[in-house]
């Protein structure tokens, strides 16, 4: 989505205008979550949205967020402490998780890159869901790698949800 050149502030009303079902994305991202978690693990944070809809849902959970831009770090730990600095290429804080979440995040790994993602988290998590715009091959990919399933489907936006 090459989303480093948008700003923390902007963020929301730029998302909302190139993805115009980004709030029914987001809550079906929470809905697919297959239970209750206590370690979460949430890949692109950004402004911490999917956060704030995530603990509405699951209160008790306890998340880290990575995120590679440093302005959306820097932004989101006014709300939440656990927020570092990362790129999901590279290896993931130590888990096991219980959920492992991406949402709108993924867009821009290459296949080798995404693969390798998920691989990674079918080896420290229990759950993974994966909320983004697809192209129908990569959808595809997606499902083979993460052993997961379509829980919700529009035009080219899907989530995926996994249980490990």
């Amino acid at each position: 989505m090459g989303q480093f050149d948008w700003t923390p502030e902007a963020y929301l009303e730029r998302i909302r205008a190139q993805v115009p079902r980004y709030d029914e994305l987001q809550e079906q991202a929470i809905a697919a979550v297959p239970f209750p978690p206590d370690r979460v693990l949430e890949l692109g944070m950004g402004t911490g949205e999917t956060t704030r809809r995530l603990l509405a849902a699951h209160p008790d959970a306890w998340v880290i967020g990575l995120d590679s831009s440093p302005d959306m770090v820097f932004r989101v730990r006014r709300d939440y402490d656990d927020v570092q600095l990362a790129r999901m290429e590279d290896p993931l804080p130590d888990g096991p998780w219980d959920l492992v979440l991406a949402v709108l995040s993924t867009s821009d790994l290459t296949e080798d890159q995404l693969a390798a993602l998920c691989r990674r988290v079918r080896e420290q998590s229990k759950s993974f869901v994966i909320a983004d715009r697809f192209e129908p091959n990569k959808l595809k990919a997606v499902l083979d790698w993460s052993g997961g399933q379509v829980t919700w489907q529009v035009d080219d936006l899907a989530v995926v949800a996994a249980t490990y």
